[in-house]
């Protein structure tokens, strides 16, 4: 299953049925599940630690060094979760001293082109779409989606189960199930077929609705219209999520759209 036109270190550990195709590199430090299939011309530096049944495909380079001066050397990971597919010329840095490790979970679909740099966290099937690159210490949710040629600026959240239209400067947090369209990013409205696909009810879906409708529709500000959904609204895992997520946001989250902003999609 290991090509002999490779170099694999010493002290890489690669579980049985691992294929790995010619001119691929792994150095040590590394750790590889089972079934997992490298490509050729993949680059796996230290500190990887690659799941079960990954799809590394030609020309990624997972866990180089971070792009930050103020990395110095410290030991560091990235972890990959099962199932997990790396399209073709992927980059993943590994963390720094802040978090200690980069993080892609499991069931993800990262395409093309993608960069993750140090310190993000993505969680398990997420969808990462072609030439979209991820600034350092990010986190991404369960089941949140990216479209192509997204730019996520560093310390950005998005929530899950949300939605951003390809194209997107991402410098706001995006709260959960929604869908973050238009220049410059804005609410959009629920992401309700992607909740559908996911099996949630009509009754959640539109609960969720009602809980944006006061958020971005009447008027209140950020402050009120959450005292006001605890208050009125009855407690569901949903408005919990969403309430938190607001709360604990350092950057701010995304606003409604209005007419007369810098430009219409």
């Amino acid at each position: 299953m290991i090509h002999p036109h490779t170099y694999i270190h010493v002290n890489a550990k690669l579980a049985r049925n691992v294929k790995v195709d010619p001119f691929t590199v792994i150095h040590e430090d590394v750790e590889i599940g089972e079934g997992t299939w490298i490509g050729s011309n993949v680059t796996i530096m230290e500190g990887a630690r690659i799941g079960k049944n990954c799809r590394i495909f030609p020309g990624a380079v997972l866990a180089a060094v971070p792009q930050d001066l103020k990395f110095t050397g410290e030991k560091t990971i990235i972890e990959i979760g099962d199932n997990t597919t790396i399209r073709e010329f992927v980059t993943i840095h590994r963390g720094t001293v802040d978090r200690g490790k980069t993080k892609i979970g499991d069931n993800c679909l990262i395409m093309a082109y993608c960069h993750i740099a140090h310190d993000c966290i993505v969680g398990d099937n997420c969808i990462m779409s072609n030439s979209s690159q991820m600034a350092g210490h990010v986190t991404m949710g369960d089941w949140a989606i990216i479209a192509g040629v997204c730019a996520i600026q560093q310390f950005t959240r998005i929530g899950e189960h949300a939605f951003i239209a390809g194209g997107s400067l991402v410098n706001k947090d995006v709260p959960p199930f929604i869908k973050a369209v238009r220049n410059p990013l804005s609410y959009g409205g629920v992401n309700s077929v992607g909740l559908k696909r996911r099996g949630f009810t009509l009754q959640q879906i539109n609960h969720i609705l009602d809980i944006y409708r006061i958020i971005y529709n009447k008027g209140m500000n950020i402050t009120q219209a959450l005292e006001y959904i605890e208050e009125e609204l009855p407690a569901t895992d949903e408005r919990d999520d969403i309430v938190t997520f607001i709360r604990e946001s350092g950057r701010g989250i995304i606003k409604r759209h209005t007419k007369g902003s810098e430009e219409e999609v």
